[in-house]
């Protein structure tokens, strides 16, 4: 699902230049600016929604600051799709998706937790799992675990 972010596209004065307008913040109230792919890193929202925009072919600078999101084009070309780019950045489920099944999410839990746990039932140190917990992700039970036992213990 996700919400889409309701954008408002404005010229921003200089030509090859617009800017987008979001009810929400994506900085907080840091400035970033990105002038190459390369340069946005790391899974936050500036960084995502620059690297979308690059992709477009079109863009040649990306500035955020809190909710505006200042986008420099490429000599002679439109903005396209940009707004639409910026509108689903939160928007991760689409209508027609197929969402994926548990055993294909169990799947890409990191082997070596899965093996871990496995081990340790096999050893005889750790009750054997039954069929609901071993739809939970070994870190996650482990770690419940270890709450329960903190709270008895109290």
């Amino acid at each position: 699902m996700g919400q889409p972010v309701d954008v408002k596209q404005t010229a921003a004065g200089v030509q090859g230049r617009i800017r987008f307008e979001l009810n929400r913040t994506l900085t907080g109230q840091g400035h970033e600016r990105f002038t190459s792919a390369a340069q946005a890193i790391g899974p936050r929202p500036a960084a995502e929604l620059a690297r979308r925009l690059f992709s477009s072919g079109v863009v040649t600078g990306v500035h955020l600051f809190a909710n505006i999101v200042t986008v420099d084009l490429a000599p002679g070309s439109r903005d396209g799709d940009l707004a639409q780019i910026v509108t689903d950045l939160h928007q991760y489920w689409k209508p027609g998706m197929k969402p994926p099944s548990i055993e294909e999410l169990m799947a890409k839990v990191a082997p070596a937790a899965v093996d871990a746990s496995s081990s340790a039932s096999s050893a005889g140190s750790a009750p054997e799992l039954s069929a609901a917990e071993k739809l939970i992700p070994p870190h996650l039970l482990a770690r419940s675990r270890a709450a329960r036992s903190k709270a008895q213990a109290s």
